[in-house]
């Protein structure tokens, strides 16, 4: 844990801010009971939040704590023994695996909450400047020292590789890089592919015998290929700025070549038993699916 007295200094945080933090906690103790329960309602609304406070009597001990750090918020006494108690508060975090940013959105609440209730029954402008300055202030240091643990825990994993393990954990990194640029310039040659299959579809369409009907079925399934392959480059193009993988992407443009098949295939009286395997492999795929978007829905 860093220094807390190099702390306060980097937040410009005085002796005066402090005591107004002091004067303050009569007016926000007060509150406290309010503040929990408001908090609570933020937090379930996080998605995840049951998996971490599974039962009642945790719930009723993590109210507690959650009730006393906010009183502790403006105690007025920030010393050794304060910053090393939100340490231990973000070591339990990183314990448990609690994300960092639901300890960053409780924190946005936190921010909201006390300042929304400093805006009430002020007399002095000037002071409350003052009083808002210190609330952000002693908030953003809460939060600095709690996500310094999750800092700490990763930078501890890192200096614990060797220098073999480091060298090699660079180089996959780039690899990595490079295969993700290789892959969407993959798909775009693809994307290409698909319109040039497209123009070929609608040349047969007027300048060969295809027939009108096989014509438009062939043209769609071309188009729905290529519009799948669209999709799949918008995806790449999230994944490389740091967002997910999107394997359903990959599923719904398999899809799409297995329909053009249909399409066409569903004017040959022959194809009855392509059409039934073709089939049973798009509803494998629709299933996929649905386990894949069902799965991000849980996580978002």
């Amino acid at each position: 844990m860093q220094d807390y007295n190099s702390l306060k200094q980097d937040y410009k945080f005085s002796d005066e801010e402090a005591e107004l933090l002091h004067n303050l906690q009569e007016k926000m103790q007060s509150m406290a009971n309010q503040f929990v329960d408001e908090f609570y309602d933020h937090i379930w609304g996080l998605g995840k939040t049951a998996q971490f406070l599974k039962d009642k009597e945790i719930i009723s001990r993590h109210k507690e704590k959650i009730r006393l750090w906010y009183i502790h918020l403006f105690n007025g006494t920030y010393d050794l023994q304060y910053f090393r108690y939100l340490y231990k508060i973000g070591e339990t975090h990183v314990k448990i695996g609690l994300p960092t940013h639901y300890v960053n959105s409780a924190f946005n609440f936190v921010r909201t909450f006390a300042l929304r209730n400093l805006e009430e029954n002020f007399e002095d402008k000037a002071q409350h400047i003052k009083e808002i300055l210190a609330v952000e202030k002693i908030i953003d240091m809460n939060l600095d020292v709690l996500t310094s643990s999750y800092r700490e825990e990763e930078l501890s994993k890192f200096l614990s590789l060797s220098k073999i393990e480091k060298t090699i954990l660079s180089g996959l990194k780039k690899f990595n890089s490079y295969v993700n640029f290789f892959l969407a310039g993959a798909l775009a040659l693809v994307a290409f592919f698909a319109i040039g299959l497209f123009g070929y579809d609608i040349y047969l369409l007027f300048f060969s015998d295809i027939g009108i009907e096989k014509g438009i079925l062939t043209v769609l399934g071309s188009l729905l290929v290529l519009w799948a392959a669209i999709e799949l480059i918008h995806e790449e193009i999230n994944h490389l700025q740091g967002k997910g993988f999107a394997i359903g992407a990959f599923i719904m443009l398999a899809m799409a070549a297995l329909i053009r098949k249909i399409l066409i295939y569903s004017l040959s009286a022959d194809k009855a038993d392509d059409l039934l395997i073709i089939g049973a492999v798009i509803v494998g795929l629709s299933i996929s699916y649905w386990l894949v978007g069902s799965k991000k829905d849980r996580s978002n």
